[in-house]
């Protein structure tokens, strides 16, 4: 395993022979290992402060398919919520660890819901923070636009892929777009730039066609299905001031998933976790401590 300035790294190898970067820090102990799923267009801006704080937890933070430092698959259209999820699988044998509590945000609960469907003897918890369990295209901003839009924008995109890609590389990560996404989204009386500026520069580098191919089938896929069954540890996290993922679907999706916690942060929007990220801090270490640790998971490779 590399080094890197904070956290060593390492790849480990999907099931199509993707390349797979992750970070992988803290000691095996008792306590469950964590694994943090981002959001589309992420590679880990939004788990700054909880990644502080649980530093000395023996975790893992892939990067998806074409983000971050790890490329596209060679397959395009390899990036459905099922290929996250077995990636996910694979950085976990890669690391050795046998369990974890799987930590999503937006896109990356649908990852968390997928692996615990696909794998289930690896979940050890699940933390599922401003997601939706299904089809989120249907309620973003409080419509189905976006579904409705989205073909006609990925048939737009492909006639001038590399255009765009440049346009979007020069545009995302400066202060207008900041600026943008605090009209649109963020509460930029709670968030600093220098919290948020990371996630327009990962945005930028990600590939128009790729970054719309991953949308549309995280817009298609649904775990409403599997929420009954869940049977382990499993904390919901939502904003009330998201409008990205209204909290009726994180209302809805706690209900449905037995003895699951609710937690709303009153002013969150859909980047609660650097908004009030002592909020976000402590209702996950204590769901961990309560919830999680009191049950051995000492990590070791999968049998």
């Amino acid at each position: 395993m590399a080094e890197t300035p904070g956290f060593p790294w390492a790849y480990a190898i999907g099931s199509d022979g993707t390349p797979l970067f992750y970070e992988s820090w803290g000691v095996a102990d008792s306590r469950p290992a964590l694994a943090y799923c981002d959001g589309i267009g992420c590679d880990g801006y939004v788990w700054r402060y909880l990644r502080e704080s649980l530093a000395d937890r023996r975790s893992v933070h892939p990067h998806y398919r074409g983000h971050g430092r790890t490329p596209a698959p060679a397959d395009r259209q390899r990036v459905r919520i099922e290929d996250l999820a077995d990636d996910l699988a694979a950085v976990l044998d890669d690391a050795k660890i046998s369990r974890a509590v799987l930590v999503g945000h937006s896109m990356g609960v649908q990852v968390a819901l997928e692996t615990f469907r696909r794998h289930r003897q690896r979940v050890a918890g699940l933390i599922l923070v401003c997601g939706s369990p299904s089809h989120p295209l249907r309620t973003f901003r409080g419509s189905a636009a976006l579904e409705e839009l989205l073909p006609k924008i990925q048939r737009l995109t492909s006639r001038l892929p590399f255009v765009i890609n440049q346009l979007t590389r020069w545009v995302l990560p400066t202060k207008l777009s900041y600026e943008i996404a605090t009209l649109l989204e963020i509460q930029r009386d709670l968030v600093r730039p220098a919290d948020f500026m990371p996630y327009l520069e990962g945005m930028s580098r990600v590939d128009i066609r790729l970054f719309l191919s991953m949308l549309a089938a995280a817009g298609e896929h649904n775990a409403e299905d599997l929420l009954p069954s869940i049977d382990v540890p499993t904390l919901v996290i939502s904003g009330a001031r998201d409008g990205f993922t209204p909290p009726e679907r994180s209302r809805v999706m706690a209900g449905a998933i037995p003895n699951a916690t609710l937690v709303e942060i009153p002013d969150g929007s859909h980047t609660a976790p650097i908004e009030r990220p002592q909020i976000v801090v402590d209702c996950i270490g204590e769901f961990l401590a309560t919830r999680c640790d009191s049950v051995q998971h000492l990590d070791s490779p999968p049998l």
